[in-house]
């Protein structure tokens, strides 16, 4: 939401910024040595973002309007409250993630690839300019990512079983297919348009989530919802706190004007 204005208190202030997401905390444990969140990183020439294409990575795309908020959140690697599992069935949460890359690795979007990785065993890997990639792996246990923060830069035991790779016996890579996952496309959107927007993208798809989930929305009807907020809210440059807070309450509103008390508009 405010991207902008946390990396400039991160950089004023000297801190060191660690990332917990899996994604990110396996992100910086990839970068060159001496990186600091923020800083574009040298010699690095993409991030590949890994997502496990949720539960319905192989539904017909005609099938997914009829989805139910059980189906949704049945995520078939990771245990996480509903309305994260919902995000990652829509792949917002990756379109999320992208935008906080972009912000912790001083990238552009151009340079932030997801991957759909349906194991989970890599938790993204980092393409360098002479060739190598370096990838981080694991079971797909948030203690690890937690345990790394918290030991920086030194190392603990989390608790997490080691990794069986002969049990694992293959990792497939595809890439995300828009039409199924159109969320992924209105975060990179809101990215490139800047300020508020990301602000306003996250709190449409609150409102459309919640919708959802109370069964007053289908589920494709959560994408449709959020472009819609897009075009309606115009974005605003992030220049305060107090700015993306307004707009963030503008989307809300936008948000459950355009789905009603019964979800009338984006019912299917």
């Amino acid at each position: 939401m405010a991207g902008a204005l946390f990396m400039e208190e991160v950089q004023r202030s000297g801190a060191t910024l660690l990332p917990i997401d899996s994604e990110h905390n396996a992100i910086f444990q990839c970068m060159p040595a001496g990186f600091r969140a923020g800083r574009r990183p040298e010699g690095v020439r993409r991030i590949l973002l890994t997502a496990s294409g949720g539960p319905f990575r192989e539904t017909p795309v005609s099938a997914l309007a009829s989805v139910t908020p059980e189906q949704a959140c049945a995520h078939p690697n990771w245990d996480m409250g509903r309305k994260i599992s919902v995000d990652s069935a829509t792949m917002m949460n990756k379109g999320l993630e992208v935008i906080e890359a972009c912000w912790l690795f001083g990238l552009p979007a151009s340079q932030v690839q997801v991957v759909l990785h349906p194991q989970s065993v890599i938790h993204s890997m980092v393409d360098y300019e002479d060739g190598s990639v370096l990838a981080q792996l694991g079971n797909p246990d948030m203690r690890t990512p937690i345990a790394h923060a918290l030991a920086w830069p030194e190392r603990i035991d989390s608790g997490v079983e080691p990794l069986d790779i002969f049990a694992v016996g293959r990792l497939d890579f595809e890439p995300p297919d828009l039409e199924r996952f159109p969320c992924l496309g209105l975060a990179y959107r809101a990215w490139e348009a800047g300020g508020t927007a990301p602000a306003i993208l996250n709190a449409a798809n609150e409102v459309a989530v919640q919708a959802f989930l109370d069964g007053r929305l289908s589920f494709t009807g959560i994408a449709g919802t959020i472009g819609a907020v897009l075009d309606e809210v115009e974005a605003r440059p992030a220049t305060d706190l107090a700015t993306v807070l307004e707009d963030d309450g503008r989307a809300r509103r936008a948000a459950a004007g355009l789905i009603g008390p019964a979800g009338q508009r984006f019912a299917q």
